[in-house]
């Protein structure tokens, strides 16, 4: 049962994907009107989250940032779903990468690189970064991931993100991939996105972060740390419909010579940087800032 809920979901996918993109961004308009204002899709989380992040922006203001955000969240679920019969040329005039001369002077020293990014814009077409290279075509690049609960959904986004070379590997797999890289010379460019709410028993480390008291997860660069990592902080942004530009700025160049959290702290505040310039973008239909650190303090104190 579950191979047949997979092909199904993948064909439907697919036979979507081979819709040109204007006319996916007709079907996006559509599916705004039906999410938005018919099944209202999160929007108390979206509110409650713009509202508390901006508290000095008008409800005017907001109301049309919230819009915005739908309108661009539909936008998103269906460019996602054309990774899976995009041509590779087709795909990089739609997203440019500006940056990666710096990651490639990094792998001609022979040592690899980690993006650290957030919810912002487009990230999975971010898969495609390893198209922009010129001097290490063959270079490992691609995503860490939590495993879907829903296998179907997972195996189809494990595809759409293995459309264009990027190799998705789960969290609690990534270091060992890393070393297996490492022992293969092979360079690396892994993605970690570390902007989502940690289970509690991870919470290490609390941050300002868009007026909030915000727990965070530290693994990532406990990582990076222990690789020696050059890390470069992910800036997207979407200057039209249909056009992304991404930019890699060196946000460390050797990981291992950072002091606990200098990493984790500084992505932050260039990913809170980010979403202010244009705060539309960022995905706020997740309820990241459900754990508070009163409640962190209860229960930690009962154990």
């Amino acid at each position: 049962m579950k191979q047949i809920s997979y092909y199904l979901l993948y064909a439907l996918v697919y036979l979507l994907s081979l819709l040109p993109l204007w006319l996916l961004y007709l079907l996006s308009d559509g599916l705004y009107l039906l999410v938005y204002h018919i099944i209202r899709y999160r929007r108390k989380i979206v509110w409650k989250n713009l509202t508390s992040s901006f508290p000095k922006k008008s409800e005017a203001e907001l109301r049309k940032t919230e819009k915005k955000f739908y309108h661009w969240f539909c936008d998103y679920i269906l460019e996602t779903f054309k990774l899976l019969s995009i041509s590779n040329k087709t795909l990089l005039k739609h997203i440019e990468f500006h940056g990666t001369e710096e990651i490639e002077k990094v792998f001609d020293e022979g040592r690899n690189c980690a993006a650290i990014l957030g919810h912002y814009c487009n990230w999975e077409w971010l898969s495609a970064s390893g198209l922009a290279f010129e001097r290490h075509p063959q270079a490992a690049t691609g995503l860490i991931y939590h495993p879907l609960y829903s296998d179907a959904f997972d195996r189809l986004f494990i595809a759409l993100r293995s459309a264009h070379g990027g190799i998705c590997v789960p969290k609690k797999d990534i270091l060992r991939y890393l070393v297996d890289f490492r022992r293969d010379n092979r360079r690396s460019l892994f993605g970690y996105i570390s902007d989502q709410a940690p289970k509690w028993e991870n919470i290490h480390l609390w941050l300002p972060f868009l007026h909030h008291d915000t727990p965070v997860f530290t693994g990532g660069e406990r990582i990076m740390r222990k690789m020696d990592d050059a890390v470069f902080y992910t800036e997207m942004s979407r200057p039209k419909r249909g056009k992304y530009v991404c930019t890699f700025k060196m946000l460390s160049a050797h990981a291992k010579e950072e002091t606990e959290h200098a990493i984790t702290t500084r992505f932050f505040q260039m990913l809170e940087d980010t979403i202010c310039k244009e705060p539309a973008y960022y995905l706020w239909t997740h309820n990241r800032w459900k754990r508070t650190h009163e409640e962190y303090n209860i229960r930690i104190s009962r154990k």
